[in-house]
């Protein structure tokens, strides 16, 4: 402790820090911590084999995660294109998103768009962040509220690709993995930790630089994804200190709302 009662870091005495360890209560930095579903641990807590998770505890097991993975690889399938090249057919010309259907009524696109994918590559890379995020924040705020999240930031995505591109045909889940990435930062900084000096941080990041220089990508899907993340987390953030259950489920609720809203008027 500092003279004036500031924590520092075990391992780094020279690094003030409000966080400490959720086992065994040392305090840590940024640099220091482990994410895991019950806290923040430091190295060596996080080392230990302590089961948190077991089968018969499915509670916390990121199953939403693997229904939403196994949903899309079942599409991808159906799809029919298994290679590299561009998919056309029946499911993905009625499926993805395209202002002018959405214009005439077709509002399950705004939904059926995230569960397409061009290719390997697209739903490889894809499915893999979802893996990563899901098994991450799903056991954290549980199966039913992390549902809410990725849809609600599938919605806001979908809103985003029509604001910069109506008459696209666009398809993929990045849109709800950047609502992943950016619910994520905002868990982060509401535990006083800055998200970009963490992996997330550098992964928002990387994916946006990603965005703006690869070709027949979604910018506007991304930047909407991740703006609807970040509003799904800020609600769940004030639910939580609010201790209001029902809060986080009614901002989802308007959120989506919004973002349905949002994509039929600019479509």
């Amino acid at each position: 402790m500092t003279a004036t009662g500031t924590q520092t870091c075990y391992r780094h005495p020279s690094r003030e820090t409000g966080l400490s360890c959720s086992s065994c209560g040392r305090p840590i930095c940024p640099e220091c911590m482990t994410p895991t579903p019950v806290g923040m641990r430091c190295p060596e807590c996080a080392k230990q084999r302590t089961p948190v998770r077991t089968m018969r505890n499915v509670g916390s097991e990121p199953r939403v995660t693997i229904a939403i993975i196994v949903l899309c690889v079942v599409v991808f399938l159906a799809e029919g294109s298994f290679g590299f090249n561009s998919p056309s057919g029946t499911l993905f010309d009625k499926g993805a998103l395209f202002g002018p259907a959405v214009q005439d009524g077709q509002y399950y696109r705004l939904i059926t768009s995230g569960f397409l994918h061009v290719n390997l590559l697209h739903i490889g890379f894809n499915l893999y962040l979802l893996w990563i995020l899901g098994q991450m924040l799903e056991p954290a705020l549980g199966s039913l509220r992390f549902a809410a999240l990725y849809f609600t930031s599938l919605l806001w995505g979908s809103f985003g690709a029509l604001v910069l591109q109506p008459d696209a045909l666009t398809v993929g889940a990045s849109g709800a993995i950047f609502g992943l990435m950016g619910a994520a930062a905002v868990e982060l900084r509401a535990r006083g930790v800055n998200p970009f000096k963490t992996d997330i941080g550098l992964l928002i990041l990387v994916n946006l630089v990603f965005s703006f220089v690869i070709s027949n990508v979604s910018v506007g899907g991304h930047i909407g994804g991740l703006i609807g993340g970040v509003l799904v987390g800020l609600v769940y953030d004030f639910a939580d200190r609010r201790r209001g259950r029902l809060i986080a489920y009614a901002g989802c609720l308007v959120l989506a709302a919004a973002g349905v809203a949002g994509a039929v008027a600019v479509a």
